[in-house]
């Protein structure tokens, strides 16, 4: 497939329940909880990512959760939730190329702060899924790459959760611009909470500074943010903090944050 021509969009297309609506006892989105999720999220406009954090515990744990890839946002928020309430289940979708700066940050967060992120694997490892398709899809299709190695384990993670904590700033690409505090997450079926909506880059890294926290070597090579290896290449000056994500295609998203 072309570089320059769009990929083509992929989600799930069975109607059995997920996310919240899979939950015991389910969240169902009615039309009264939906605006309660506005109203809540338009009050946490001017709060901290702490209160934020905090708001989100006393309204969905234990059915709260967050998934990571170990980002200095993501970092941030376990650094966060370390204190506020430790006993948050984190977890990392791990497609199988990621980074091994990536994958050793998890044991430093077992370090630090006493929580073991538990990964989430794809149904193949990498030379099943790669002889599958006759080489690394990557390369070729990386919309059906997320969409089998990220999203379709997502889907998976978030079965049976009422919310989940988000790491997006709605400063990083557009498509994150009009990201609400707290909303209905159409695509995985539960809340989406996302507490530093209203961060920008530097707040976050003058808190990794502040606090000592764990980050990705990588961000010190120029890569300010990164995913998977195959698809991930540090950025250049001037360029938007997402561009190294999918070079060459018309992608700037797994598909995980965006509808």
């Amino acid at each position: 497939m072309p570089a320059n021509e769009p990929l083509p969009l992929l989600k799930i297309d069975d109607e059995t329940p997920r996310g919240a609506l899979a939950a015991d006892p389910p969240l169902v989105p009615t039309e009264d909880f939906l605006k309660e999720l506005e109203s809540e999220s338009q009050k946490l406009e001017s709060s901290t990512p702490q209160q934020i954090l905090e708001y989100a515990v006393e309204r969905f744990a234990p059915n709260f959760t967050m998934a990571t890839a170990f980002g200095p946002e993501g970092m941030t928020i376990i650094h966060m939730l370390s204190t506020i309430a430790p006993e948050t289940p984190i977890f990392n979708l791990d497609t199988g190329y990621q980074f091994q700066e990536t994958l050793d940050l998890r044991e430093r967060v077992k370090e630090k702060y006493g929580i073991e992120v538990e990964y989430k694997l794809p149904d193949t490892t990498v030379e099943q899924y790669e002889a599958m398709h006759g080489g690394p899809l990557y390369k070729t299709n990386p919309n059906q790459c997320c969409f089998d190695r990220k999203l379709r384990v997502l889907h998976e993670a978030a079965k049976g959760k009422h919310a989940w904590a988000s790491a997006i700033r709605r400063d990083q690409s557009p498509d994150r611009a009009k990201a609400p505090i707290v909303g209905w997450d159409r695509k995985f079926q539960l809340v989406k909470v996302s507490p530093l909506a209203n961060w920008t880059k530097k707040e976050v890294w003058s808190l990794i500074n502040d606090e000592d926290i764990p980050y990705n070597p990588l961000h010190d090579q120029g890569y300010s943010s990164v995913g998977c290896f195959p698809c991930t290449r540090a950025v250049q000056p001037g360029e938007d903090e997402r561009a190294g994500r999918w070079s060459g295609f018309q992608k700037t998203e797994c598909g995980l944050h965006s509808q």
